[in-house]
């Protein structure tokens, strides 16, 4: 029998990320690209001490889990060159376009990659992709009630795009393929297990679509 750990235990006004910014002594661009940038800081720490870190400036993300009346997933299965892989994900982009609202860019990507449109729009969760090493962070949307829809205007398939499958998937079939390590895009893996909780506990619990969303509110 194991001991207990002697370790604070959070309470629930306790379980959220903090909004800090430790003070930025020197902030260089190494390299510049299409999508993201190359940085370099040079930061201070509490202790006075100071470090340098490189990460990938981005404009963040949205996706979608789009899910039909009979708990289907609306999948694209597209191909990622820098991870070699062929994968199912939610229908997403980059929330690239100037002043466009976020629930707007994810209405967008479905009807460009699924030619779809939805009833019912719900927050699902807010992420860091990989904290450590981009400032990307992206929003998963929930759709419901859904229908067919044209391609946005002026909208041009190309590129891995062009190439890409949109297919159906049982929401519980997938959320066995992602705790058995078989799907490992991490907008689908985050939707699919959020959906699967929401679907147990009650859609309606979900946040609005207009919530707040704290990565993109309050950086510091």
């Amino acid at each position: 029998m194991s001991g207990q750990l002697d370790l604070p235990v959070l309470g629930t006004a306790e379980l959220a990320d903090e909004v800090v910014g430790w003070p930025v002594l020197r902030s260089d661009v190494l390299a510049g690209g299409r999508v993201v940038t190359l940085v370099e800081d040079e930061v201070r720490t509490p202790d006075g001490s100071t470090i340098t870190r490189q990460y990938l400036r981005h404009p963040g993300a949205v996706g979608v889990i789009a899910l039909d009346e009979q708990e289907r997933v609306v999948l694209v299965r597209q191909y990622r060159h820098p991870a070699r892989h062929r994968l199912l994900e939610p229908p997403a982009g980059l929330l690239d376009v100037a002043e466009e609202a976020w629930l707007v860019g994810a209405q967008r990507e479905l009807a460009e990659e699924a030619l779809l449109a939805a009833e019912d729009w719900r927050v699902l969760v807010d992420q860091f992709v990989s904290p450590g090493s981009t400032e990307e962070s992206v929003r998963i949307y929930l759709a419901r009630g859904l229908r067919p829809a044209p391609r946005p205007e002026g909208f041009v398939v190309e590129g891995e795009e062009a190439h890409m499958d949109v297919v159906l998937a049982p929401l519980a079939e997938l959320v066995t393929g992602v705790l058995a390590g078989r799907l490992q895009n991490p907008l689908l893996v985050a939707g699919v297990l959020a959906t699967e909780v929401a679907r147990r506990d009650g859609y309606d619990r979900l946040r609005p679509a207009d919530a707040p969303w704290p990565a993109r509110h309050q950086r510091p």
